[in-house]
Order: structure tokens, then C-alpha cells, then sequence
């Protein structure tokens, strides 16, 4: 409790250092005054000489003390706060005391002359008011402990009408007593304008505040938490049936540009943006920017599917419109996603979560620009119940690598295996990446579903290992998390370093999607750790984009794995063998191995060897399974004579 009372003295110290420093002079001349009134009122000359000297001497310790004061509150000691508090109370007693000593004399004019004064003290102390608790009560009890004394200095004293000149200083006190009455009103005003003022400008701050929080800084538009508010309003039953369409817009190639023209272009792209969907939502609809290169818009007025994809088709139009910068122009596209709501889409999020799905169903299809949500097209959002059995299944182990081997074409020699998922469901039976691939996705656990593939498989090469088997090379897929991220780097490191000997076994497969999803300098310099750590890395699914070959120069790599579609291809589509000729000469030129996908007839294995292509995978040679079935095609491996074929 005395702690508490400490702090709050502590607190309130800076105002009454604040209060002490203002209208020195004007005390000092009243009180000089008033003491010459009471000497010349026969008060005794000592106890004038006292109150001057507690006067005095508690300015200047005020003054002294205002400016060696701290800056911050939690640096006053506690000497410095106690010697302020006591400064004020002396002083503000010595200037209440005058008014005890006239009413002691036996003269009525003398005696209103020290009421004059005691109620001018009143005054300006009321001036002071605050919402300062111990400041407040340090000022009315000594003007209490004034007003007894004075009562009882008039009871105990017989007065006198007193003279004419006692009269006129009585007269001067009252002149003297309205002056600072008006001016203490006048400082109240002023004080009152003051803080009027100080409230007017922190609700502007507050606005500002405010509108900062639900504006992005960049664009202007709003957030998306503001945006889902004001949606939820629109969509409340209070105002009926909801109605209204919402739309959410990815920006396809706005990482280019960022990357090739600088972060000032894309920023000139997304405020350009901005305007146009700004423009396009009118007064009545709702523009955002989530995030990013993504953005929203609601609008009120469409209720049905075809004006909703009218209305998106020149959305997307609009936003095409190239975006002048520096002399050059440039070009984005847009994947949007539609949801109209109605029954079914009545909540914001099932409102925003329909159109999300829509939009990533417009992003991986090359034919449209939208996609309007229609729930007997698309699979419903995951349950709860099915994110718990996903994190269940990765702790329990139920999801884990099975292995495909990797082999030499000329001989069907094992030279290493993939590692691919699989989920040993005990009701279901072995279920395919397919079926739970995209829940991990969906529910953000990508970094425990690397953890938990990446620890079996290290584990798998570790046993293998020391039963005197050699499982070759082994690779997993690596998703951007473990590339882009510092920490799912590190996450993967300390796996690595925790089972050295099977992480000299190890190759990492990346696909392009890495590069296009984050900037190429983290994923270099992953790419490049792991390869100084003896981790292989190869570039999987290569040529079926743009990314692998913009990439080729940047990243330092081991492997190159052709996408099983040109493995398909041989013999039916004659430009598939120039293509597979021209990626086994870039890799020669490179300097890195190469290992054909999808090989699954005798014949696309022939026809990869007279290619030059030295390694393949496929089920020709097996089909991914556990760990139990890789270990015996080993032991069979190291019982097979030399130079026969699989």
C-alpha cells in the first residue's frame, strides 16, 4: 500500500513541479502586500519575517528543484519527490497564514481583510484543479486547517470597528480580491479553451489513428480486417436478405516486375491498381487490399451469376491496362474469384472463403480470368474434424515416406530412391498424396509435414545404413517454407546435423513453383547451405515452365529431373525428342546428372538411352512403396551378379 502511494506521489510530482513554476512573481508581490498590510496592522514583525522566509525560501527550492527535475517520471528519487511535496505544502500554509494573523488583531476591517485574502488564496488554488487526487488534498487540507483557525482566532478576539485607514486597506484587499478573481476566471477560460483544443486535437489523432489501422498505408484502401467490419454490417440480418457480390483479385506477374524493375515500380503497379478498383467500386462498394498483390472488392448491386462475370470480365480488362513507369509500360494480370451471397453465403468468411477458393480456381486454370463459385463444383472447405486427424496422422507417424527407386537405364542398378508420402489410414488403407496433400495446405501445416517426411527418411537411410545396405542417393521434395524462411531453413539444418552420416545420402528436389512464389536471393542462399552441408540438389519437373530456365543461371544444383509429360510424349509427338535432346545437352553443358520421370515401357527406356540419358525412374523399375519392400530390392541388389539386367 505504501509502495502504491509512493508511485502516485511520484506520478502526480510532475504537476506540482508545473504549477510551482508558473506566476512566481505575481505570488511573491501579493504576498509581499498582504505581510506589509499586516505590519501595518500591528501584526508582530518575527512572524512576519517567518512567513517571508518560508515564502521565499519555498520559491526558490521550487525553482531549483523545476529545473533539475527529470526527464522521465521513473528517474525522480525519492528524496527529490518528498522535498517537492513539502516545498508546496509549507509554502502554501505560509500563504494562508496572513489571514490567521489579521483575524487575530481586534479590528473588523482587518478582520474582512484577512477573509479577502484567505478567499483570494481559495481562488487561485481552485484554478489548479485536476484529476490529481493527492495534489487536490494537499491544497484543501491546509485551507481547512486555515479556515478553523481563523474561526477560532475571531471567537477568542473582541473587535473593534477600527480606524478609516484600516478601513481603506480593507477596501484596497477587496480591489485586490476581484482583480484576482477575474483574472483567475479569465485563466480558467483560457485553460478551458486549452483543453478543449487538446481534446479536439487527439480525436483528430484518434481518427488519424484509426483510419491508419484500417487503411493500408500504400494504396488507401481498406484493410482487411476493416473490410470484413463493413462487410458483416452489409451482410447483417438487420438489414434482410444479404445480397451483393464479392470478389477476390490475385495479380498475376507482379513478382517480375518487382524483381526486374525495382520495389518503386511495383509499388507504382499496386497504387495504380488501387485507383481503377477504387473507381470500379463507386460510393456504394468496398475496395481492399489484403495483402500483397491481393485485393477485394464488394458491390451491393449484383445479384445474379451472369451480371457478376460481366462485371468481372471488364474488371479484369480494366486492370490489364498497362501502367506507365519511367518511360516504360507495364502489365499485370488478374485471377479473380466470384462469390454472390445468399443462402449458404450469409457470413463474411463463407462469403470470402467461396470466392478465395473461386479465385485459386481461376489462378491454376490458364483458360479463364475468373471463376464464379458455384458449391456443386467445388469440394467443401475442410472441417475441423479432418485438420485434427491430419496432425494426429503426423504425430502419429501414419503419414510417412514410401520409396521409389531411382536407377541406372542401361542396367536397372539401384542408384538411389524417392521418398513419397503416404497416409496408412487404419479405416481407409493407404491413401495418395492427392487425398491429403491439399488439406496440409489448406491448413498451413506444411512445415510439420516436411518435419515429419524428413525425420522418417533420414531415420529409413540411418538404418539402412547400418545393416551394410547403401540406399544411394535419397531425395525429397522441399517446399518453399524450408527455402524462403530462415526459420524452416534452420529446421531442416538441425535435422540434417542430427544425423550426419544419412544426410551425406540426402538430395533435396525443388520446383519451380519456389521461385515464383518468393525472391530468388533466400533460396540461393538456402540452396547454397545445403549444398556446402553434402546435401544433393536437384531441380524437379524441368521444362514445363518458365521459371526453371530463368533459374538455371541463378542456382547452384546437382540434378535435373525431366517432367514425366516428355517421357510420355516420346514416340507420339515428335518435338518431345528435340526438347529431351536439347535438356541432356544444357545439362552436359552444366555439368549436373539427369533423371528421366514417368519411364514406364520398355520402349521409352530405349529410346531415353539412345538419347544419352543415363538414369531413369518409373514404374518400369517399381512403384513407391514402404520402407520394408526397399530393403529387400537391396539385399536382392547386392545378390544380383554383376552386369545383368533388371
Amino acid at each position: 500500500m505504501l509502495r502504491r502511494l509512493y508511485e502516485n506521489l511520484r506520478h502526480e510530482t510532475r504537476f506540482v513541479i508545473h504549477i510551482a513554476a508558473r506566476d512566481v512573481l505575481k505570488r511573491l508581490a501579493s504576498m509581499a502586500l498582504i505581510l506589509a498590510v499586516c505590519i501595518f496592522g500591528g501584526v508582530h514583525w518575527i512572524a512576519v519575517a517567518i512567513i517571508a522566509s518560508i515564502t521565499i525560501g519555498g520559491e526558490i527550492i521550487a525553482l531549483i528543484l523545476h529545473k533539475r527535475r527529470p526527464e522521465r517520471e521513473q528517474d525522480m528519487s525519492f528524496g527529490f519527490v518528498i522535498s517537492m511535496w513539502w516545498t508546496n505544502i509549507a509554502t502554501t500554509i505560509a500563504f494562508l497564514w496572513p489571514a490567521v494573523l489579521l483575524a487575530s488583531e481586534p479590528s473588523i476591517a482587518l478582520l474582512l481583510g484577512g477573509f479577502m485574502w484567505m478567499f483570494g488564496v481559495y481562488v487561485h488554488i481552485s484554478n489548479s484543479y485536476v484529476a490529481l487526487p493527492l495534489y487536490n488534498w494537499s491544497m484543501m487540507i491546509p485551507s481547512f486547517g486555515a479556515a478553523a483557525a481563523v474561526l477560532a482566532a475571531a471567537i477568542e478576539t473582541t473587535y473593534q470597528p477600527g480606524g478609516s485607514a484600516e478601513w481603506w486597506v480593507a477596501g484596497a484587499l477587496m480591489i485586490v480580491y476581484a482583480a484576482n478573481t477575474f483574472e483567475t476566471m479569465t485563466m480558467q477560460k483560457d485553460t478551458q479553451r486549452a483543453l478543449a483544443a487538446a481534446r479536439a486535437e487527439a480525436n483528430a489523432r484518434l481518427r488519424a489513428l484509426e483510419h491508419m489501422t484500417r487503411h493500408d498505408g500504400l494504396t488507401g484502401l481498406l484493410t482487411r480486417r476493416a473490410f470484413d467490419e463493413a462487410l458483416a454490417r452489409r451482410l447483417s440480418p438487420a438489414r434482410g436478405k444479404p445480397q451483393g457480390a464479392v470478389y477476390l483479385i490475385d495479380l498475376d506477374g507482379f513478382k517480375p516486375i518487382n524483381d526486374s524493375f525495382s520495389h518503386e515500380a511495383g509499388d507504382r503497379v499496386l497504387i495504380a491498381i488501387s485507383a481503377r478498383m477504387r473507381e470500379l467500386a463507386g460510393p456504394d462498394g468496398l475496395s481492399a487490399r489484403f495483402g500483397g498483390d491481393e485485393f477485394a472488392l464488394a458491390l451491393p448491386g449484383i445479384t445474379d451469376a451472369e451480371e457478376a462475370e460481366a462485371f468481372a470480365l471488364s474488371l479484369a480488362r480494366r486492370l490489364e491496362a498497362p501502367i506507365e513507369f519511367r518511360g516504360k509500360f507495364l502489365r499485370v494480370t488478374a485471377s479473380i474469384g466470384i462469390a454472390i451471397a445468399g443462402e449458404g453465403l450469409s457470413t463474411v468468411s463463407a462469403v470470402c472463403a467461396a470466392a478465395d477458393q473461386a479465385m485459386y480456381r481461376a489462378k491454376s486454370d490458364t483458360e479463364a480470368r475468373s471463376v464464379l463459385y458455384d458449391p456443386s463444383h467445388f469440394r467443401p472447405r475442410p472441417s475441423l474434424q479432418e485438420r485434427q486427424a491430419v496432425i494426429e496422422a503426423l504425430q502419429a507417424g501414419d503419414i510417412r515416406p514410401w520409396y521409389q527407386p531411382k536407377v541406372r537405364l542401361d542396367s536397372g542398378e539401384i542408384v538411389g530412391f524417392e521418398a513419397l508420402a503416404r497416409w496408412e489410414d487404419g479405416e481407409r488403407g493407404v491413401l495418395l498424396p492427392g487425398r491429403f496433400l491439399p488439406l496440409i495446405n489448406e491448413f498451413g501445416l506444411q512445415g510439420d509435414f516436411l518435419h515429419c517426411i524428413a525425420s522418417h527418411v533420414l531415420a529409413d537411410v540411418a538404418s539402412l545404413l547400418k545393416e551394410g545396405l547403401d540406399p544411394g542417393r535419397v531425395s525429397l521434395n522441399v517446399p518453399e517454407v524450408a527455402l524462403a524462411t530462415l526459420s524452416g531453413r534452420q529446421e531442416l539444418q538441425r535435422l540434417l546435423d542430427d544425423a550426419p552420416e544419412a544426410a551425406r545420402h540426402i538430395t533435396f528436389e525443388i520446383t519451380e513453383d519456389v521461385f515464383i512464389a518468393r525472391a530468388g536471393s533466400m533460396i540461393q542462399k538456402s540452396v547454397a547451405e545445403f549444398r556446402r552441408a553434402g546435401v544433393r540438389i536437384s531441380l524437379d519437373d524441368f521444362g514445363t515452365g518458365f521459371a526453371s530456365f530463368q533459374h538455371l543461371r541463378q542456382l547452384e544444383f546437382d540434378e535435373l529431373k525431366i517432367d514425366m509429360s516428355f517421357v510420355q510424349g516420346l514416340g507420339v509427338d515428335p518435338s518431345v525428342e528435340v526438347l529431351l535432346a536439347g535438356f541432356l545437352q544444357i545439362a552436359g553443358g552444366l555439368g549436373v546428372s539427369v533423371i528421366a520421370e514417368g519411364v514406364e515401357t520398355d520402349d521409352q527406356r530405349a529410346q531415353l538411352l539412345r538419347l544419352g540419358c543415363v538414369f531413369g525412374q518409373g514404374w518400369r523399375f517399381g512403384r513407391a512403396a514402404p520402407l520394408e519392400e526397399a530393403r529387400i530390392r537391396l539385399f536382392a541388389e547386392m545378390s544380383r551378379p554383376y552386369g545383368t539386367t533388371a
